[in-house]
């Protein structure tokens, strides 16, 4: 298995970008997850911390999120998150942190401050908990609900609206019903009172207002909800219909001569490396997903087939080159840089980082309705297993009109595309080389845009000191390997330093890659992690259980009757549901109480 990897790990270096670590195979055994999160929404100031740096900057909508980063609104702030089709909506001085993203499991630290989450789909096997200083949450059905804690920790509020869930801390397991609000007091002993919701408040009908506007989008016709940003398609283009690719969304309001992936620019996200961030308000389903179609001389984004959880891409593109993620190129007359353009219908995309057959399938045909899995198989075999990279061809490689060229300065940097791009011809992209064999490594300016300001909106130091209660085990401390940059950079530590700790030592390996969350007091990182010696585990930050392996199944077509979709809920006339026993009062209860078993 390690022979095959090291073999991967040479054609990858060859091919892609993306391969830039010298430790990232043994990092990368897996394929990377299928969905990142999104801040699609900023009312007031949110800021962001990603992993691996320390600093908090502003936000930028459509960086995607993934295990690891934080996120922080601040005082009178709101702020809105997807992972597909569940949106985690934040009030003001609210500070969540992703501990685990992946196909399956979503686990979410909610640090300080209310959220509320809307769960359109559960399918069967995954798992979505929100871990707060004194319980985690798990959600066992599709529904919405409200988790508020306040900021000494010792107290957490839970209403389900609709759903239900269940309860873990303290030693003891609670069953919660829909239409109730469930207050738990303590840390080492919950003590619970049961109550009838409250009346919705100006938080949660702005949360209601945000549903009902995912709820009319006419482009939820087209597209899968579980692809984020379907409902911005709406304000900025129409729905059209082409003879050779189906319905096919075009984009009004843009400039002349305009092209995908040319307003924006290039982060680096592990575990996939160079990732497109546009800058448009409707600019991040058209360019993670589907495919785009240049007809009646204009640029149309073709979507893949309505499934349920289609793959995510970090830019569904191909640099100019040859096949694989991402080339250094030149190009006649002098110039040099990095050059690419979008993916046509037809066009198979091939990921630079490392992946499985099956992954390599499942990203193509759950984003494309043209290209069928025999061809994508003789593409695999083609690009990945012969390592033949000339008989690709693409759609759009030799079209100057959709061929985007930066210098390597402007793409490292993060620096905004639209700025700095080089004007080429069709004849200098015909006669375009590989100049440089050896992949681009980022910098330290190439995990934020270089626009991006260090915030003064940010968690205070006390709230970055939370403790937090895990039923899951977390995936920060395992996941996210020790990066290497570069360039020297006081804000990131060396992946050397502090190599051979002292036994006494109380960070984790993710403190020491300089990754600081919202960690329990002494500094320590505990979410999750078994205690060994000088580093006891506080009582209350456990993980009770972890995930199996997940295993691969075809994409299901998507139907709307699959997904939590009705009007707002503070517009209906709320049920009382049955409820069980020890739930049908509504005074203090103790510890004592015996929990589910």
């Amino acid at each position: 298995m390690r022979k095959a990897a090291s073999l991967f790990t040479l054609l990858l270096l060859a091919l892609c970008l993306f391969s830039a670590f010298p430790n990232r195979a043994a990092a990368q055994d897996a394929d990377p997850p299928g969905r990142v999160a999104r801040l699609n929404y900023i009312q007031g100031s949110v800021s962001y911390q990603v992993s691996g740096d320390q600093d908090w900057v502003q936000a930028d909508p459509n960086r995607p999120l993934t295990t690891g980063d934080n996120l922080w609104a601040d005082k009178d702030s709101r702020g809105e998150v997807h992972i597909g089709s569940t949106a985690i909506r934040m009030s003001s001085e609210t500070g969540i942190s992703f501990l685990t993203l992946d196909d399956r499991t979503t686990q979410i630290q909610l640090a300080q401050g209310t959220i509320e989450v809307h769960l359109r789909i559960l399918p069967s096997g995954d798992a979505f908990e929100v871990d707060t200083p004194n319980l985690a949450l798990t959600l066992t059905r599709a529904g919405e609900y409200r988790v508020e804690t306040d900021p000494n920790g010792g107290s957490t509020v839970v209403v389900v609206r609709e759903g239900a869930g269940e309860v873990t801390g303290g030693g003891g397991t609670w069953d919660l019903d829909a239409g109730q609000a469930y207050t738990f007091n303590g840390t080492d002993q919950l003590a619970y009172n049961a109550s009838d919701p409250p009346a919705f408040d100006d938080f949660e009908d702005w949360c209601q207002s945000r549903d009902q506007r995912e709820n009319d989008a006419v482009s939820a016709k087209y597209v899968s909800r579980d692809v984020d940003g379907y409902y911005d398609l709406d304000d900025y283009g129409s729905w059209q219909s082409d003879s050779d690719y189906g319905d096919i969304w075009v984009p009004s309001g843009v400039a002349a001569g305009w092209s995908p992936y040319q307003v924006g620019h290039w982060v680096f996200i592990e575990p996939w490396g160079w990732t497109w961030v546009d800058s448009e308000p409707w600019g991040w389903a058209p360019f993670h997903y589907g495919r785009w179609a240049y007809v009646h001389d204009r640029w149309g984004w073709v979507p893949g087939p309505i499934v349920v959880r289609p793959v995510y891409a970090p830019a569904v593109v191909g640099f100019v080159g040859g096949g694989g993620f991402g080339f250094s190129v030149a190009f006649g007359g002098g110039v040099a840089g990095v050059g690419w353009f979008p993916l046509g219908p037809r066009d198979v995309f091939v990921p630079g980082y490392r992946c499985s057959p099956r992954y390599f399938q499942t990203i193509n045909v759950t984003n494309t309705r043209i290209v069928n899995v025999t061809e994508v198989t003789n593409v695999y075999n083609t690009t990945v297993v012969n390592r033949d990279v000339t008989h690709v061809n693409y759609m759009y490689a030799n079209n100057a009109r959709a061929v985007t060229v930066v210098s390597r300065d402007t793409f490292v940097n993060a620096r905004p595309v639209a700025g700095g791009g080089v004007r080429v011809n069709e004849d200098q992209i015909r006669g375009a080389r590989v100049v440089d064999s050896a992949p681009i490594a980022p910098t330290r300016t190439s995990y934020v845009s270089a626009n991006a300001r260090v915030s003064t909106a940010r968690p205070s130091y006390s709230l970055a000191q939370r403790p937090v209660v895990a039923r899951l085990n977390p995936a920060v401390e395992t996941q996210h390997h020790t990066p290497v940059f570069t360039n020297d950079s006081t804000e990131f530590n060396h992946p050397n330093q502090n190599a051979n700790p002292p036994a006494n030592n109380t960070r984790t390996n993710a403190q020491q890659n300089g990754f600081r969350p919202f960690t329990p007091p002494g500094g320590s990182n505990n979410r999750g992690a078994q205690p060994t010696a000088g580093n006891a585990m506080p009582q209350q930050t456990r993980a009770y259980d972890q995930r199996p392996a997940m295993k691969y199944a075809q994409p299901t077509k998507a139907r709307d009757d699959m997904y939590d979709v009705h009007p707002p809920l503070n517009h209906q006339q709320n049920s009382q549901p049955k409820q069980e026993e020890r739930h049908s009062e509504s005074s203090s209860h103790s510890e004592a109480h015996p929990p589910k078993k």
